[in-house]
């Protein structure tokens, strides 16, 4: 069996950062260290750093008070700071860089006096940390059809943002729709959208068109893994989500000669290589890799963090 990996894959720069501030906490303050949220969404990275003393907590009330407190990269809500500061905890905030950009230009558009329109998911931690970014109504769409139940006046000052684990292929109808309806309305630059999310996007439809079946790692409740998975099913390729390598079943593969394989943006490449080696438990794997595009995006740490670390004695 042919095994085709994409290229990009994984961990983008806004994961890589957001773990690294768990890390560094760590080493510099000692276990524990608090995490509001999953850090990213992917069970074996939480776990990981649950062992090595990161706790995670659903609320800042579980936190004590004076401890270190970091925010997911997913980002948070206003209220939440406010009470990181009652509560005198050391935050450190490792929301995304990107998440960051999209809470700027929100407060940006609503203080131009528009009425803010933010393209994402009902319920995903993003965007009930960017609604509680802004300041005024902010109007949740996540379908063309949303968008015709708005009840606005078609001539009203508006905007839009996006979720960022949406890519410019994702949110293009329902902006189109927006546009068409309404006449006063401005948004962001398409390439102001989640580099990470659409060039993994872009791979995956590339990859299937070369292959049988396509195998994407990630967690379920993954936004940008879930995406991957139903790009290949709307490709005509039978398509997987799986945590890692224990997921996998073998009668997926009858008759298959050529796999694809990919991981959302919270999946760490040795999950890839699990899958890779349970392939391997059904039979000889040639495993090469797609040609694609490189990514060298780095976002830098919170300045508290910079200095050098030493390891702590234990």
């Amino acid at each position: 069996m042919r095994v085709i990996l994409a290229q990009p894959r994984g961990f983008c720069a806004g994961v890589v950062r957001a773990i690294e501030i768990v890390d560094r906490a760590l080493l510099k303050h000692g276990a524990p260290v608090y995490v509001r949220h999953e850090i990213v969404h992917n069970r074996h990275v939480v776990e990981n750093l649950r062992n090595k003393g990161a706790h995670f907590v659903e609320e800042l009330d579980e936190v004590p008070t004076g401890a270190v407190a970091i925010f997911s990269a997913h980002g948070v809500a206003k209220k939440v700071e406010q009470a990181a500061q009652v509560r005198s905890l050391d935050v450190l905030d490792a929301t995304c860089p990107l998440v960051t950009k999209v809470h700027v230009q929100g407060r940006q558009y609503v203080a131009q006096g528009r009425t803010l329109i933010l393209i994402g998911h009902a319920g995903h931690p993003e965007v009930e940390g960017t609604i509680g970014q802004i300041e005024g109504t902010v109007l949740l769409v996540q379908s063309e059809a949303d968008v015709a139940k708005l009840d606005l006046p078609l001539d009203a000052p508006l905007a839009y943002v996006t979720q960022t684990t949406l890519s410019v292929d994702d949110t293009r109808g329902v902006i189109n729709a927006l546009v068409a309806r309404f006449s006063d309305i401005v948004g962001p630059d398409t390439r102001d959208i989640c580099y990470a999310t659409q060039n993994r996007q872009a791979a995956v439809r590339e990859l299937s068109t070369h292959v049988d079946v396509l195998l994407v790692v990630g967690a379920t409740n993954s936004s940008n893994s879930n995406r991957l998975r139903e790009i290949g099913s709307e490709s005509g390729v039978a398509s997987y989500l799986v945590a890692d390598g224990s997921e996998i079943k073998p009668e997926w593969f009858d008759g298959v000669t050529t796999v694809g394989l990919t991981a959302g943006a919270s999946a760490p490449e040795e999950m890839v290589e699990n899958v890779i080696d349970a392939l391997r438990a059904l039979g000889p794997v040639e495993v090469s890799t797609m040609a694609g595009r490189e990514e060298k995006v780095e976002f830098k740490l919170p300045s508290k963090l910079l200095k050098p670390l030493v390891e702590r004695e234990v």
